[in-house]
């Protein structure tokens, strides 16, 4: 078991925000209880432990410090792109065919790439990692933790969701190669053509009997039509995100607005569309026509029109271990500070279909946890530990 006392907890569920000499036992990498008014004792008597068994429990006093469930990054690219490797490591985008569902991350991702190490010394515990936006449909995004060595057993969800992107990156990739699409307009053809196709390969499957022979391809589109998984839609444009969500209502599907640059200038529309929003990266020079409109202030913007919304670093767009700076900062233009902790964490989870296993330190949860010697989101805090499924990964050892 492993045990935190006298830490203030930040529990992102329950009712209450903070809760004061807060402790967490963990037990076979699942919270047993988090809150306050129990202790490592009462934990051992209720669960018949006998004293040779304590011997083996890890027992942290937080010593005030802030204790809240591990950081999630909703959207990037880690262990896809890789840190220093040029063209060898970079497997973000299959840039020949603008339509490859069928492709799916954990073929790519690398988990022994810098940036893990990176993430867990910021405190952040799992990440939402998938393909590029060249292509329209990019492939199958995973739900990963942070830290070993088999991306097999890192996974949480996988497929998590189906990439999809607009705009500008489509029509750069293929217009280049005098292809389709090389206009916005052929970008939502070719999305609703392989739509189309994919649910006319589905109501045959469903009319088929045993000796029906599955295509590779379309079997990926499944877990989308069946709402099981969301399009990640890349957008940044306004018009982009209507096209998004135009598309997306036209099939009946679930769908994360990914990016959102330009959502402070449609939040009553997103909000009508009852789409989540990622946004970011906004830590970053607008290198791009379709992100001259971005700014920190969107999130807030978008927060206060009832838009649940989560911080995105894209890595490597902006670093992996930015991310709690991003929400900081999202937070300085307007976001509420325990709505800049929530785009973190449970708003995190919620939008990755993933927090009935993390984003908030509750009964059952995985035992991801952080503690920091302050708010995360501020330049100057540091993170002392990081635990992933109830065991260390990280300790800093300068305090």
């Amino acid at each position: 078991m492993l045990f935190i006392a006298n830490g203030t907890l930040y529990p992102m569920a329950g009712g209450k925000e903070r809760v004061e000499r807060g402790c967490i036992a963990v037990e076979d990498g699942k919270i047993l209880q988090a809150g306050a008014g129990f202790s490592y004792e009462d934990i051992c008597t209720a669960l018949h432990r006998p004293e040779g068994a304590r011997e083996k429990d890890t027992y942290i006093d937080a010593g005030g410090n802030w204790v809240m469930p591990g950081i999630i990054e909703s959207h990037c690219h880690m262990g896809i792109t890789e840190e220093k490797k040029g063209m060898e490591g970079d497997d973000c985008n299959e840039m020949v065919d603008p339509i490859t569902p069928q492709l799916r991350a954990i073929d790519a991702i690398n988990s022994m790439d810098a940036a893990f190490d990176d993430a867990v010394r910021a405190g952040i515990t799992s990440a939402m990692i998938g393909p590029g936006s060249s292509n329209v449909v990019g492939g199958q995004f995973a739900f990963v933790k942070t830290k070993g060595r088999r991306i097999d057993d890192l996974i949480v969800r996988a497929p998590a969701a189906m990439k999809v992107a607009f705009g500008e990156n489509p029509k750069v990739n293929y217009g280049d190669q005098d292809k389709s699409p090389s206009t916005r307009m052929a970008i939502a053809a070719m999305l609703r053509e392989e739509l189309t196709c994919a649910r006319a390969y589905q109501r045959k499957k469903n009319q088929a009997g045993d000796d029906f022979e599955e295509d590779f391809h379309y079997e990926a589109w499944l877990p989308v039509l069946d709402r099981k998984i969301p399009l990640k839609a890349h957008v940044h444009r306004a018009d982009d995100i209507f096209t998004a969500i135009r598309i997306a209502e036209e099939f009946g599907l679930c769908m994360t607005l990914d990016h959102c640059s330009e959502g402070h200038m449609i939040a009553e529309e997103i909000k009508a569309s009852g789409f989540p929003a990622i946004v970011g990266p906004d830590l970053a020079s607008r290198s791009k026509i379709e992100v001259q409109n971005m700014a920190f202030k969107t999130a807030g913007i978008l927060n206060a029109h009832g838009v649940k919304v989560a911080i995105t670093t894209d890595h490597p767009v902006s670093i992996i271990a930015s991310l709690p700076l991003c929400a900081g900062l999202a937070v300085k233009a307007g976001l509420p500070l325990m709505e800049g902790l929530r785009a973190i964490t449970i708003y995190a989870a919620q939008i990755c279909g993933v927090d009935d296993r993390v984003g908030s330190l509750e009964t059952g949860k995985d035992g991801d946890i952080v503690i920091f010697d302050g708010n995360p989101m501020e330049i100057f805090t540091h993170t002392l530990m990081t635990i992933i499924d109830g065991k260390i990964v990280y300790r800093n050892t300068h305090f």
